[in-house]
């Protein structure tokens, strides 16, 4: 959950850069999608992680092993996410009557402030999801060994 609140870092940039206000609506809209997608790839890199883990490998060479298997479909989700929407968010349409593109269409700004927040949201994410989770990751398992050590001398069988 927590990269969730940390792509909202991606959201804010992107929002600042295009000198847009933060809408409860259209942009709360884009960081609920958003949040879904960086959940999915985090769960997934998370989880297999620890199958490796599991099967004997150390944490090192299972983050590592992790990120280079998801590393594909993470950017594909990413890519194609935001490919996506860039005509949603810049108001580019196709008439399929008249076989013309057109560049503004009705509600382009009401989509545009959805479709920055998940744009910026989703490239910050991918980032966070490859490089800064799986360092948070160990870090926080460095955390559960040095306080499962901490508590074993404490209340060691020796001692008492």
């Amino acid at each position: 959950m927590s990269a969730v609140i940390i792509s909202l870092i991606g959201v804010f940039i992107g929002l600042i850069v295009y000198a847009m206000p933060f809408g409860i609506i259209m942009t709360g809209i884009g960081v609920i999608s958003l949040a879904g997608v960086v959940v999915n790839n985090n769960i997934v890199l998370i989880d297999y992680i620890n199958v490796l883990r599991r099967r004997g490998i150390d944490r090192r060479e299972a983050i590592i092993r992790a990120g280079l298997r998801r590393f594909r479909p993470v950017t594909l989700t990413a890519i194609t996410t935001i490919l996506g929407l860039l005509p949603l968010t810049f108001g580019v349409g196709f008439d399929i009557y008249s076989l013309t593109f057109s560049d503004s269409g009705e509600s382009a700004e009401f989509w545009m402030s959805m479709g920055i927040a998940v744009i910026f949201g989703l490239a910050f994410a991918t980032v966070l999801t490859l490089i800064v989770i799986p360092t948070f990751y160990s870090t926080l398992d460095d955390v559960v060994i040095l306080s499962r050590r901490v508590w074993e001398n404490i209340f060691s069988k020796d001692k008492i």
